[in-house]
């Protein structure tokens, strides 16, 4: 039991940390991966917790699909500091 409780507190820092991170991070692109790893420790803690269904549907939207759009979005935009380089 006291494992089970070790892994849950793991995880929540895990979350926290990331989240902290990804709110404070300059540059879009780690802040999306940050992002990603926010929903794959969302998964862990969904698998951990006995909830499967819940646990799959995070990964399949959480980790892939919002993750790879946000990536093709930022990568079709133009970066602030190459924009300030051009004028």
């Amino acid at each position: 039991m006291n494992y089970l409780l070790f892994i849950i507190g793991f995880l929540l820092l895990v979350l926290i940390g990331t989240a902290v991170y990804a709110v404070r991070q300059r540059d879009l692109l780690y802040a999306v991966i940050a992002t990603g790893v926010i929903s794959l420790a969302l998964t862990a803690l969904f698998l951990v917790l006995q909830a499967p269904d819940v646990a799959l549907t995070e990964a399949a939207i959480g980790v892939a699909l919002t993750t790879i759009i946000f990536i093709i979005t930022i990568r079709n935009t133009v970066r602030y500091e190459d924009e300030k380089d051009k004028k």
